[in-house]
């Protein structure tokens, strides 16, 4: 192709190749700029109902006026081919840049900031990208991103099959058959995965899937197959460990919103993620979000519940060597206010019931009839839909699921939330001192304060005793499971 002329677009160089078609450098000579000459493929070109239908997203697709989305310019038709002529982008697109590595929260941000603008503008336009990935985001030298392909995985797909996650883009027939797998499978939303209809929620989770990666270096969803990476959405957890040290809590909290997989809980607006990396970039200690050490000699009214959590060093801003106190000042704790007031006298066994995750990212406790879950980098709790009249929650040891007791049974949910599954039958003759404990061998440790201490597989199944009631011993309260079983 290189040297020959598509009506009056002259072909200079190819500039990638895919199972989407052909991207060529061309020349415009007529009205004498540089432009990009996609080919549609085969597929695409030898079915009128399709290029009918392009020709309809092109129209639409053709208003987006935005300095961050790579304007499409036409649709033509010449010498039996089907091609559009688009903006052309030069630069290094996010997926070359990611394998060299992680972008730094400092890099990564503006960027970030850059693509949720992009996409709130044309979600105003009520226009979903459908096909966000590091491939589709090309850097350019100027430092700004722009974003690819825009709009245009609905014109590939066959009329009924808007949500099927086997007619995306890069899942399609053609592309598998000539052995092209592209990423688009690893950022699809769960909705689209499970075949359901795409909306602009989808594109909030492309955005996740992508932040993560920038900040992280790793692809969230990885597979050796299409169908690894389609469970690996639907059922395994991020890794929050993997995101750098200092990456503000307000990206935190984005990151968790994003990639809710339930739609109810999931970021709404991508406006949202704008004001949240906007806020990070701003205030990258969080101090805004009330994660700040508390001014002196603060003081509220009434008993509080608050849960202090010791800033990472504390231990060593200590002790130096063999127990010699440093004479550097310690960092302040770090305290988070539930807002949960009580009254003199009362406990936590009185309903209150409060549990750590182990990683320290959030706090779980029973309020209002309810379980309520306060991560460190939100402002506010969310409850969890299902755990009416439950108390004594409790984490898993990787801080990605809760258990709690409600109606006679065990339950345990996704931290995220989401439907609760029963464990197992429990006694109803609770006491004070009950409790769960969850072990990394995959059992559950439990005691109903006036029981001996059972245990339940963390899959649910049949209950056993793990330690039975010594000779007069009434009760045995909160077990608690030791590292390694």
């Amino acid at each position: 192709m290189i040297g020959k002329q598509l009506a009056h677009y002259e072909i200079v160089s190819q500039l990638g190749k895919g199972g989407m078609g052909e991207v060529y450098h061309a020349r415009d000579t007529k009205l004498g700029r540089d432009v990009a000459l996609k080919l549609l493929p085969d597929e695409v070109t030898n079915d009128l109902e399709r290029v009918a239908r392009f020709r309809r997203e092109a129209k639409v697709l053709a208003s987006l006026n935005h300095p961050g989305i790579a304007s499409l310019f036409d649709l033509e038709e010449a010498d039996g081919r089907v091609f559009l002529i688009m903006e052309l982008a030069e630069g290094e697109d996010m997926s070359e840049r990611l394998a060299r590595g992680a972008i730094s929260v400092d890099q990564a941000l503006p960027m970030a900031l850059q693509i949720s603008e992009a996409l709130e503008a044309a979600h105003e336009k009520g226009i979903v990208h459908r096909d966000l990935k590091p491939a589709n985001v090309m850097l350019l030298q100027t430092g700004r991103t722009k974003l690819l392909d825009f709009g245009l995985a609905r014109a590939y797909q066959n009329e009924d099959a808007s949500g099927d996650p086997m007619m995306s883009p890069t899942i399609t027939a053609a592309m598998t058959q000539a052995g092209v797998i592209l990423g688009t499978a690893a950022y699809m939303s769960p909705e689209q995965a499970r075949g359901k209809s795409v909306d602009r929620q989808s594109d909030v989770w492309a955005f996740g899937v992508l932040l993560f990666e920038m900040l992280t270096g790793h692809r969230l969803f990885e597979g050796e197959t299409i169908s690894d990476s389609i469970g690996a959405i639907l059922h395994r957890e991020p890794d929050w460990n993997l995101l750098p040290a200092n990456t503000p809590p307000q990206v935190h909290q984005l990151l968790r919103r994003c990639l809710a997989r339930e739609l109810d809980q999931r970021l709404k607006d991508i406006g949202d993620a704008r004001v949240a990396i906007s806020d990070a970039m701003s205030d990258p200690s969080g101090a805004s979000f009330g994660l700040a050490a508390p001014a002196a000699g603060a003081t509220g009214r009434g008993w509080l519940v608050a849960v202090v959590v010791a800033l990472v060093g504390l231990a060593a801003g200590y002790f130096i060597g063999g127990g010699t106190q440093s004479e550097s000042t310690p960092p302040p704790y770090r305290v988070l206010d539930l807002g949960v007031e009580l009254a003199p006298g009362d406990r936590q066994s009185d309903g209150v019931t409060a549990a750590i995750a182990p990683d320290g990212h959030a706090v779980a406790y029973a309020h209002d009839g309810m379980i309520e879950v306060q991560d460190l980098a939100e402002l506010k709790p969310r409850k969890l839909a299902g755990s009416e009249d439950a108390f004594a929650p409790f984490w898993s040891p990787d801080s990605t699921q809760l258990g709690w007791f409600q109606n006679g049974r065990l339950w345990k949910v996704t931290a995220q939330g989401g439907q609760p599954v029963a464990l197992c039958e429990i006694s109803n003759q609770i006491a004070g001192g009950v409790g769960a404990s969850w072990g990394d061998d995959g059992r559950i440790l439990f005691t109903t304060g006036s029981s001996a201490v059972m245990s339940v597989p963390e899959l649910g199944g049949q209950t056993r005793v793990s330690f039975a009631l010594p000779e007069g011993v009434q009760d045995i309260h909160e077990p608690f499971v030791l590292p390694g079983g």
